[in-house]
């Protein structure tokens, strides 16, 4: 059985206060973890995503180390909206899965992080 570490991020306090973002966030993760593993923890972040400081995923990061778990994120652009931080956690060897593509390619994964940065860009 595979164990999951959740993260979920808003970027702002009025998101967070709010709940809609993370509630949505929250069920679309349990909804695939549901027979695929135990979610063993979930941190929450009311963070910009420009940020790469982040100490709620960096504490994820690191429980899935010591517990040999996977990192599941909703969508993307709630890890990130940055090529770069998205390609350097790749090549870290963390193990992470995207809910709403969870079969995504090494190659889909830089394409989604590069419409996620420019999306980043225009708002």
């Amino acid at each position: 059985m595979v164990a999951f570490v959740a993260y979920s991020r808003v970027s702002t306090d009025r998101h967070g206060k709010s709940g809609l973002g993370l509630d949505a966030q929250r069920s679309a993760v349990a909804g695939f973890v549901a027979g695929r593993g135990e979610l063993v923890a979930e941190f929450t972040e009311v963070e910009s995503g420009r940020k790469n400081d982040r100490p709620q995923l960096a504490a994820a990061l690191d429980l899935c180390r010591r517990q040999k778990a996977m990192l599941v994120i909703a969508k993307l652009d709630r890890l990130a909206r940055n090529v770069a931080f998205i390609s350097r956690l790749m090549e870290s060897g963390a193990e992470f899965v995207v809910v709403d593509n969870p079969h995504a390619t090494k190659l889909l994964m830089h394409m989604l992080a590069a419409f996620a940065e420019h999306e980043r860009d225009q708002i």
